[in-house]
């Protein structure tokens, strides 16, 4: 085999530049999702938190979940709205006092992987979470970020205690056999398709991401060794495990507006190779004690608040 070719084979390898055709789907093909109809004791409110869309382009290799005081420890750079302070090295102490893109007082943290077109270069094509761990291509700024708290289909919420953590998806789900995956990708104009495959929009459609995260607490604890067992997800009827405790459910909508025909990839850990499996957010709450009782009020008597 040629040698230019052997270097290519190998940097597609172990880079991960590029995403496979088997790893998309046409939109009309992906089934509609159900999700559990409301019980009579069910807390059916909306709360909306407007946080915009990440103007300011606040970008870090950082996760404070995962790697707390590890500087490009994501190994894939995140994007985030909320508290403009977040990085590798947050308190709860920092954030707290830090700025933020949300109005109504949340200081909450919430971020996700980048979403990049692959055929150009990205400005951190040489830099650690970019080009050096296999993330290359220019970053895709979202059309839009929408974050909502709902309530629980079959009982009350009790509010999130402040700087809970918590995780949705899995960084490694493609060379762990789907663990944890829990990637929604989609297009604007079909609500409730979700498929954990890069999906192929119509003209004038956006790309969707769809960000559902765990909302059975176990009542004690705002993080885990796992940064999962603390708050789980709740069954498909929407019930809470046994000495769980249901709080509001955060569902992060990311939308952009892919240019026709360029391709496009997740940002991702190097042997993970950009597969749409692996998309996964955070959420850490720095609402306002008081803020947040009033927030699992609203969905708890049905209102529409925010």
């Amino acid at each position: 085999m040629p040698l230019a070719v052997v270097v290519l084979v190998a940097a597609c390898t172990t880079r991960g530049a590029t995403s496979s055709a088997g790893q998309f789907v046409e939109i009309e093909q992906v089934a509609v999702s159900t999700s559990a109809a409301p019980g009579p004791d069910a807390s059916t409110g909306v709360f909306t938190s407007s946080c915009g869309r990440n103007d300011e382009r606040h970008l870090n290799a950082d996760n404070p979940v995962i790697s707390p005081n590890v500087r490009n420890g994501a190994h894939h750079t995140h994007e985030y709205v909320g508290n403009l302070t977040t990085d590798a090295f947050s308190t709860p102490e920092s954030l707290a006092a830090g700025g933020s893109t949300c109005a109504g007082g949340d200081l909450s943290a919430y971020f996700w992987p980048v979403l990049r077109l692959t055929d150009g270069e990205g400005h951190d094509a040489h830099a650690e979470g970019g080009g050096v761990h296999g993330n290359t291509g220019e970053v895709l700024p979202p059309e839009s970020v929408v974050l909502t708290f709902t309530g629980n289909p079959v009982s009350k919420v009790v509010p999130m205690p402040r700087f809970l953590r918590t995780i949705t998806g899995n960084p490694s789900a493609a060379t762990s056999d789907g663990l944890n995956a829990n990637a929604k990708w989609g297009c604007s104009g079909f609500p409730d398709r979700f498929t954990m495959k890069y999906p192929k929009c119509p003209a004038g459609a956006s790309v969707t991401r769809t960000f559902d995260f765990p909302n059975c607490w176990d009542g004690r604890n705002v993080d885990s060794y796992s940064h999962r067992d603390h708050v789980v997800p709740a069954a498909a009827n929407g019930a809470c495990p046994a000495m769980t405790f249901p709080v509001p459910r955060l569902r992060m909508v990311v939308s952009y507006a892919v240019p026709a025909g360029r391709p496009f990839a997740v940002d991702s850990f190097p042997d993970e190779h950009r597969d749409p499996m692996t998309d996964h957010a955070m959420f850490v709450n720095v609402f306002p004690d008081d803020v947040m009782a009033g927030l699992a009020a609203c969905v708890n008597e049905g209102r529409a608040c925010g």
